[in-house]
């Protein structure tokens, strides 16, 4: 049975005299001081049937803080290992025994077994100590948006066909060690032609000559994806390991719609002409989740648009990780009541940037009894409206600059310019789990200001 505290610390449970040490050692208190945390996380580990390993295999409470350590420090897994043998500060934090780490594939399965829920709960009951210290009690806020990357490659029409056949030539290689002896899986790889043409289609020029080159791609992925048919129903052969073949046959379900997707748009696309709408585009056939973000007239981004909240203390209040591109005009009032529910009353004080402003916001924010409302653009709107004096709309307005930096600061030392796992559960746990980690290092500096 997996332990959820270390048995026995370890006898260097010591932090080097550091800023990174103290911050550290400031997370450590915290996380000793909420110990029912544990609960949550060994529900995620058990319902995801993480296997133990080892003699005793990690504990739970090793499990959270090697994770919230690597959003920390961002390292990747093989990094983190280092770490965790290397260095005294990092094995205090873990609450590792001295001279034992645990393997990379342990990681990562047991880190991403936490869910985004209990990463989003962590952090509610970290704003909820902060507000206990008053360090953070909701009475000003900010609010913005970003775009977080998904994992993907820059899609195009030839690399997504690329990709199909790529897929579809690997489960046909699987179908074929799982008939082995017993049926014959016949198909021809045509993954080298699929390469040539994806590569000429790069560099060709005119538009005849192009339309040529995505024909013959196209020919090639739907014949590759009628042997894959072919094979699944060969594979219902009773001499076949059922289990084995219920699980290719699930791969097999779940591309099957996305390729035939990409076949589609491109068709319409190259063919004839048309405009395919964002919502029908498929940019990955591996994070089918992804959105086209465009934000302000700059360059797509592929991933998703996030909604976040930060208050006076630098800590960031909420997250809303959304579906599609919904305009920050309608995301206003959403983010203010997610607030109110989180603090039990509206804020004092609140900014936003230009995109939220709407005479309309205005007039709900302050119905919800918020004082200030200000925007970064005016947009139609007169100062006396949005704040009492033009004193406070100017105060109001540097005061939302600060979000700017936070975001950048997010980006740049927390991971959240680009997810690095896969799937909508992981972008999710990804995005929160940096939220949280950043939330402990800012915590746990107001703690000693």
């Amino acid at each position: 049975m997996r332990e959820k505290r270390t048995v026995q610390r370890s006898i260097f449970e010591a932090y080097a005299e550091h800023e990174i040490g103290r911050e550290l050692k400031a997370m450590s208190d915290w996380l000793d001081q909420n110990l029912d945390l544990l609960d949550w996380v060994a529900a995620d580990v058990k319902q995801r049937n993480v296997e133990e390993t080892g003699r005793k295999g990690l504990t739970i409470e090793s499990v959270l803080r090697c994770a919230i350590l690597k959003q920390y420090r961002q390292l990747s897994y093989e990094e983190l290992v280092f770490c965790l043998v290397d260095s005294t500060s990092c094995q205090a934090f873990a609450r590792l025994t001295t001279g034992w780490a645990p393997k990379k594939a342990t990681l990562q399965s047991c880190v991403r077994a936490i869910s985004d829920v209990t990463w989003e709960q962590i952090n509610q009951r970290l704003l909820r100590s902060a507000d206990k210290a008053k360090k953070e009690q909701g009475q000003m806020l900010r609010i913005d948006s970003t775009v977080t990357d998904s994992p993907i490659h820059a899609p195009s029409d030839n690399t997504l066909l690329w990709d199909s056949v790529r897929v579809l030539v690997r489960l046909l290689r699987q179908a074929e060690e799982l008939a082995e002896g017993v049926i014959a899986i016949g198909y021809r790889n045509h993954q080298r032609v699929a390469k040539k043409r994806t590569r000429a289609i790069r560099y060709s020029r005119g538009q005849d000559k192009r339309a040529a080159l995505y024909r013959d791609l196209i020919t090639v992925t739907q014949k590759t994806l009628a042997y894959v048919e072919q094979a699944s129903i060969k594979l219902c052969d009773p001499r076949i390991n059922p289990l084995e073949c219920s699980l290719w046959q699930a791969q097999f379900d779940h591309y099957k719609p996305l390729i035939e997707s990409v076949i589609d748009q491109t068709e319409r696309r190259v063919f004839k002409g048309e405009t395919v709408p964002a919502a029908q585009k498929i940019v990955s056939i591996f994070e089918e989740h992804t959105d086209i973000i465009v934000k302000g007239g700059r360059k797509v981004q592929y991933g998703h648009k996030i909604n976040l909240s930060t208050g006076r203390s630098g800590l960031i209040l909420d997250v809303v990780i959304e579906q599609g591109n919904p305009a920050d005009v309608d995301r206003l009032l959403p983010m203010l009541d997610r607030h109110i529910d989180q603090y039990g009353k509206a804020p004092r004080q609140m900014a936003a940037d230009g995109g939220y402003a709407s005479v309309e916001n205005l007039r709900e924010a302050k119905a919800r009894e918020v004082e200030d409302v200000v925007f970064h653009k005016k947009r139609g709107l007169h100062i006396e409206d949005m704040a009492k004096s033009p004193w406070v709309y100017r105060k109001l307005r540097n005061f939302r600059a600060g979000i700017e930096a936070g975001i950048s600061v997010m980006k740049r030392a927390y991971g959240l310019g680009r997810c690095t796992w896969k799937g909508l559960q992981h972008f999710r746990a990804y995005v929160w789990s940096s939220v949280l980690a950043h939330n402990l290092a800012v915590f746990g500096r107001l703690l000693s200001t």
